[in-house]
């Protein structure tokens, strides 16, 4: 395991699924954790599970949507360890699925809201403080999903998370630096819990004429 002691990061997303293992998983490795997501039981029972192990994390709950609470992760990693070195913005949702003539616009400004604006919230706050000791990493969930393949009924959310993919290119070039990095992940699949099971493909049929009408 690569040895990340007296490190720093932020996880968001971190109530369930690759976020709540990717918090653990920098914890095992000696990294310092600030956790965030909408869930504070859950959060609050992974602090738990971290300091069991003999690691140290602080939980946060809130909206990753909202500039203020972006900046509050970001302050409170400061405040109580020092530094911050990783910033893993890991939140996303698969949103109102659908035809595309079908998707609310409520459900698309949703989608896209927690999927990418929230990433750019999180990296607009993160790097500052990174640059404070010159270095830093930046993390970000994308999929294959609108990017390698298509699937039918996301739009929304392959779109959000396909934005990810041009939100990372000029991050670290513009910061000036070149001890910065930024990550794309692209998991093919995980368990995680949803808010309602995917909505499942039509069997036969054009799906250019099913969804994209």
């Amino acid at each position: 395991m690569v040895d990340l002691k007296d490190k720093v990061a932020i996880v968001t997303g971190a109530s369930a699924g690759i976020g709540r293992a990717s918090a653990k998983l920098f914890a095992r490795a000696g990294t310092k954790v600030v956790v965030a997501a909408r869930r504070k039981a859950e959060l609050d029972s992974l602090v738990r599970e971290i300091a069991g192990e003999g690691g140290d994390a602080l939980a946060l709950a809130g909206d990753v949507s909202d500039e203020a609470f972006a900046k509050e992760l970001v302050e409170r990693a400061e405040q109580t360890y020092g530094r911050l070195d990783v910033g893993f913005n890991n939140a996303g949702i698969l949103g109102e699925q659908g035809p595309t003539t079908g998707i609310s616009l409520e459900g698309w400004n949703g989608t896209l809201k927690v999927n990418l604006t929230s990433a750019f919230l999180a990296a607009k706050h993160q790097i500052p403080a990174m640059l404070k000791q010159g270095k830093g990493s930046i993390i970000f969930t994308s999929t294959f999903v609108g990017y390698t393949v298509g699937f039918p009924g996301f739009v929304a959310y392959a779109a959000s998370k396909s934005g990810l993919i041009g939100l990372r290119r000029p991050s670290p070039p513009n910061t000036g630096r070149r001890t910065f990095g930024s990550t794309l992940s692209s998991p093919a699949r995980s368990r995680r819990r949803c808010t309602k099971p995917p909505m499942t493909p039509p069997r036969s049929g054009p799906i250019s004429r099913t969804y994209m009408r």
